[in-house]
């Protein structure tokens, strides 16, 4: 690896300082450094790595950016929890180190494609990481909506909405909202209602090849579509919003000596009290 592309969290002075003493460093082992900024440069580079300075926001906002790209992705955490970038500045440069040896593990992540329809017109198209969510927005009130899957009917809901996750999202949103955590290795989405009105609607899992179609059946102006928590798209009454897998992958540097048991005890504090 001898181009090394740096994207850094927008306005933190964690991801300045780090960057301050990560470019030397790079550049005393003769690496070319290029340092990214996704809302300025719209094609993804030429390199053979790219290290994220920030959280696992900025690494969704990446993933969404580079969807396409089978380039190396080496996450370091400068935010709070941290389960996606789970690299610490303090391990960083241990974990370079290996990197640059290739001794690490590749660590695909599937992606989801959405498309909002609006009769027989696609009105949004979208790549997301971890999640996508459609809600009642900000009134305080339910909505409706029906869910098919591969064409087939499933149910009728009324809640403040329903989580539609890749294996990898299941421990962001969809778990606060009682969905199950599902190990990434394993290719699956699942769909979780949010504050169902009715309490047998309860989350599934479901094969990753399946089209999931979400139709809005709520007269009232509000309801929205949140893509990785980042991105919002206003729904009208009888729009589909139609899921199925992306063709991309997240590409995740993952260091061999850690596992995601231990990610999710350390991360998440799994299992906590019960030695």
């Amino acid at each position: 690896m001898n181009k090394i592309g740096i994207i850094l969290k927008l306005d933190s002075p964690e991801a300045e300082t780090a960057l301050e003493k990560l470019i030397p460093w790079l550049s005393d082992r003769k690496k070319k450094v290029l340092v990214i900024n996704p809302k300025k440069d719209k094609r993804v580079p030429h390199v053979d790595m790219i290290i994220v300075l920030g959280g696992d926001g900025t690494l969704l906002y990446v993933a969404r950016w580079m969807a396409g790209s089978a380039i190396p992705v080496l996450a370091v955490n400068l935010g709070n929890l941290g389960f996606l970038t789970e690299v610490t500045v303090d391990d960083l440069y241990p974990n370079l180190e290996l990197v640059l040896k290739h001794e690490y593990t590749n660590d695909p992540r599937r992606m989801l494609r959405c498309d909002i329809l609006r009769g027989k017109k696609t009105v949004h198209t979208s790549t997301v990481l971890n999640d996508l969510a459609v809600n009642k927005g900000s009134f305080a009130r339910l909505i409706r909506m029906e869910i098919m899957v591969d064409h087939q009917f499933v149910t009728a809901l009324r809640g403040d909405g329903l989580i539609v996750s890749s294996a990898t999202g299941s421990t962001a949103y969809t778990l606060s909202s009682g969905g199950p955590i599902v190990h990434p290795s394993v290719d699956a989405m699942t769909l979780t209602p949010i504050s169902p009105h009715i309490l047998t609607n309860r989350p599934i899992v479901i094969p990753m090849s399946s089209y999931v179609e979400v139709v809005l059946r709520s007269k009232e102006a509000g309801p929205v579509v949140t893509f990785d928590g980042q991105e919002v798209v206003p729904l009208e009454m009888n729009d589909h919003v139609c899921v199925r897998t992306s063709a991309h992958s997240l590409h995740l540097i993952r260091s061999n000596n850690r596992n995601y048991y231990q990610t999710l005890r350390e991360k998440l504090q799994w299992g906590s009290g019960l030695n």
